[in-house]
C-alpha cells in the first residue's frame, strides 16, 4: 500500500475505533452489577438488665448468589455470633470474663417450600428467605455475663462477631471457596 492510501484510510479506522470503544463502554453500562454481599451492622448496644450485663444487635446480611445457590439446593448454612466480655489491663493481656456463642442453621425444605432456622433445639419455619434471616439479623437481652462478676472501677468491652461458619460446611464444598463465602463482621464496643 501507497502512503497516500494508508492516510486516506486511517480516518475509517480511527472512527471505527472510537465507535467500538463508545459501544463497548455503553454496554458494559448496560450490564447489571454484582450484588453487594456480606453483613452491616445497623445497631450494636450493651446493657446493665436484669442482674446481668445484655447484648442487642441488629444487622442487615446480604447473601451472595453462590450461598444463595446452594441453600436452593438443600445445602444447610451455619451461621455463628460470638461475644466476648474483656476487662483492661495496662501490665498484661486483657483478662477474659465470659465468652459466649449461638449458632443458626438454615435450610432450605423443597417438598414444602419453605425455610428452615434452627437454634439449638429450637426450629422454626419460614415462607421466604429474607422472613427466615430476620431471627439471626436481630437479636435482644443475649445475657453475656452475671452483673455482679463486674468491678465498679474497672473498664470492660465487649467483642462482637457474626459469620458464616463456613467449617460446618460438607467438606467438598470447603477445598474451593472463593469470596462469594466470606461472610462477617467484627466489632467491639465499650461497656458504660
Amino acid at each position: 500500500m501507497r502512503r497516500t492510501q494508508v492516510q486516506a484510510l486511517l480516518p475509517r479506522i480511527l472512527t471505527r475505533l472510537v465507535l467500538w470503544a463508545v459501544l463497548t463502554i455503553v454496554m458494559g453500562a448496560g450490564a447489571p452489577l454484582a450484588r453487594a454481599q456480606g453483613v452491616e451492622l445497623t445497631s450494636l448496644q450493651v446493657n446493665r438488665a436484669d442482674g446481668a450485663l445484655a447484648l442487642e444487635y441488629s444487622a442487615r446480611l446480604t447473601l451472595s448468589r453462590a450461598i444463595e445457590d446452594a441453600l436452593q439446593r438443600g445445602v444447610p448454612m451455619y451461621f455463628t455470633a460470638h461475644a466476648t466480655v474483656l476487662r483492661s489491663r495496662w501490665y498484661w493481656r486483657d483478662e477474659r470474663l465470659a465468652r459466649v456463642a449461638r449458632t443458626w442453621r438454615l435450610s432450605y425444605q423443597p417438598l414444602t417450600a419453605s425455610w428452615r432456622v434452627s437454634l439449638g433445639g429450637l426450629a422454626q419455619s419460614f415462607p421466604t428467605l429474607s422472613e427466615a434471616l430476620a431471627p439471626m439479623s436481630r437479636v435482644a437481652g443475649w445475657r453475656l455475663l452475671e452483673a455482679e462478676k463486674l468491678d465498679s472501677g474497672e473498664r470492660y468491652y465487649v467483642e462482637f462477631s457474626f459469620q458464616l461458619d463456613n467449617s460446618q460446611l460438607p467438606r467438598p464444598m470447603q477445598l474451593d471457596l472463593g469470596d462469594d463465602w466470606k461472610l462477617g463482621i467484627e466489632r467491639w464496643i465499650r461497656v458504660e
